[in-house]
């Protein structure tokens, strides 16, 4: 069984930075793709970042520069550094994480969501 838990949601003012976390654990073979995705009220959850088991990154156009998504691969953990904070990245954060519990086996998981609130 595989359970992914994210953490470092909070509330900050404009221009402030936080630092979200996102680790599975359980029986894992390895991590393929991981990403950040936000949902705000009233809108469909969207991508923000993205990272490849090689490493290659994507980053939304509106977070590009501010945000930085990294792995630790021996610690099954994602990141995503998020600085310069604006009103508009309020929203609530999931983690996604594609990983296979099997050389054929690649499943899709979601963290539970945290908030993030950029506000003065």
């Amino acid at each position: 069984q595989v359970h992914v838990v994210e953490s470092g949601g909070g509330l900050v003012q404009p221009g402030g930075s936080l630092r979200l976390s996102c680790t599975a654990s359980g029986r894992i073979f390895s991590v393929d793709e991981t990403g950040w995705y936000r949902q705000a009220p009233g809108s469909e959850r969207e991508l923000v970042a993205e990272m490849d088991s090689g490493g290659r990154t994507y980053y939304d156009n509106r977070v590009k520069g501010r945000f930085t998504i990294s792995r630790d691969n021996a610690k099954n953990t994602v990141y995503l550094q998020m600085n310069s904070l604006k009103p508009g990245d309020t929203a609530v954060y999931y983690c996604n994480v594609k990983l296979r519990i099997a050389i054929e086996t690649e499943l899709n998981y979601w963290g539970q969501g945290t908030q993030v609130t950029v506000s003065s």
